[in-house]
């Protein structure tokens, strides 16, 4: 299939490649105002360019996945978006993968505009892959899991959050009388469906899904065939044994997400890159399957 872009593979694909070397840790940027102040910043836009100029620095050539976290950024007006491009620019630039962490989710031509935004080769948001919600039906997200396969760059899928609430809607059930797979399990077979071509061909796909570290009842995830991003490690609790109780036989593809337990490091360069190798080395890559 010819792409937008010269990225090579599937973003599955490049992920199992980089986290060969690096391990599979996913590190956040995630500048809310505590945290900016924590670190000596002012609560303002020069604080959030300091803040996260020493997050890319510190990050690029050290974590496999960065996932900057858009809504702080939005809070900032036009001014934040400028600070998020660079940041975005700078990333990629070095190589590092980007996970745009906006959750978005919309239907017919306003998801598609999502789609250009965020992994439009030509937008200044373009990212390797963005977030996003399926709970506008998952068809809704038809337009931009076209543009990921277009252009080899990652969309990964709201399934099983471990916000409090999440379970009320996410664990239910998908059948009559209550007997069938629940939502979550619905999302993650749907990604599987999107993913199956490139599994059989000996990769890994475009799509993944989001399944916290926390999630007691998880759903089955062993033939997902794409990024499992698994929040909630560290400061949340979760750990190394529940990254492999819920990822299963997909284990190799679950990118565990650290970010409050790592930016308290900060803002020394040196110790956050300290924090990152120690954290990475907790998850290494799977040498099985994929």
């Amino acid at each position: 299939m010819a792409t937008e872009s010269s990225t090579d593979g599937t973003f599955g694909d490049r992920f199992l490649a980089r986290s060969a070397s690096l391990g599979r840790l996913c590190v956040g940027i995630d500048p809310h105002a505590g945290l900016l102040e924590a670190w000596g910043l002012p609560v303002s836009v020069d604080g959030l360019r300091t803040f996260t100029r020493i997050c890319v620095e510190a990050f690029a050539d050290t974590a496999c996945v960065v996932k900057p976290q858009v809504a702080f950024y939005e809070a900032f007006g036009s001014a934040g978006f400028a600070v998020l491009e660079d940041a975005l620019a700078s990333l990629r630039a070095a190589g590092t993968l980007v996970i745009a962490d906006a959750k978005r989710g919309d239907i017919g031509s306003t998801m598609a505009g999502y789609a250009t935004a965020w992994l439009g080769t030509e937008s200044p948001l373009c990212a390797d892959a963005v977030t996003v919600s399926p709970y506008l039906g998952f068809g809704s997200l038809e337009p931009v899991i076209e543009a990921g396969e277009r252009t080899g760059r990652g969309v990964i899928v709201l399934a099983a959050t471990s916000n409090p609430s999440g379970p009320q809607f996410q664990q239910l059930s998908t059948g009559d009388a209550g007997v069938g797979p629940t939502v979550a399990q619905t999302v993650v077979d749907r990604v599987a469906e999107c993913n199956a071509a490139h599994v059989a061909s000996g990769g890994a796909g475009n799509l993944g899904v989001v399944v916290g570290a926390t999630v007691t009842d998880p759903p089955v995830l062993d033939a997902v065939g794409g990024l499992i991003l698994m929040p909630g490690v560290g400061a949340q609790g979760g750990t190394p044994a529940d990254i492999a109780r819920i990822a299963g036989a997909a284990e190799n593809l679950a990118s565990p997400n650290i970010s409050r337990a790592i930016l308290a490091a900060g803002p020394d360069i040196g110790v956050l890159r300290t924090a990152v190798a120690d954290s990475a080395a907790q998850f290494p890559q799977i040498s099985y399957g994929h």
